[in-house]
């Protein structure tokens, strides 16, 4: 059984991305969080099936991985809820990211598989803090 990669917890409005990182090799959440603009802009040039907020939502979800070891359906949950970098994170209180998830569950009409406590959303703010 093959292991996992960090493309494989992509939903599959991801597709054409993951497909592209897949073909070039670059599925390395590493090497996928030091992406630059003008790396995601020549990306989207050579895959016209790319789009921009996708591979820009793949490098966010790679560098809170990287930086913050947040997994990547925790990342995603994040970007859903608008905290869209380690920026955002840390200006944020865990009483309002508790208000975001649970708002985005409620409006979703589904309860999130992620275990997201009080004491983790501290944890991923106080490191944020640090890093920021």
């Amino acid at each position: 059984m093959r292991r996992k990669t960090f493309l494989d917890f992509l939903p599959i409005n991801f597709r054409h991305e993951k497909s592209f990182f897949i073909k070039n090799n670059q599925i390395d959440f590493e090497k996928l969080s030091n992406l630059s603009d003008l790396e995601i802009n020549e990306i989207q040039r050579k895959s016209p099936l790319c789009t921009l907020n996708n591979l820009k939502k793949i490098r966010a979800i790679a560098i809170f991985k990287k930086e913050i070891s947040i997994s990547p359906p925790e990342a995603y949950l994040l970007l859903h809820c608008g905290i869209g970098s380690i920026k955002s994170l840390s200006l944020s209180t865990p009483y309002e990211l508790e208000r975001k998830i649970g708002r985005l569950e409620r409006s979703l009409r589904v309860k999130t598989e992620t275990e997201i406590t009080f004491a983790i959303l501290k944890k991923w703010i106080k490191r944020a803090k640090q890093i920021y």
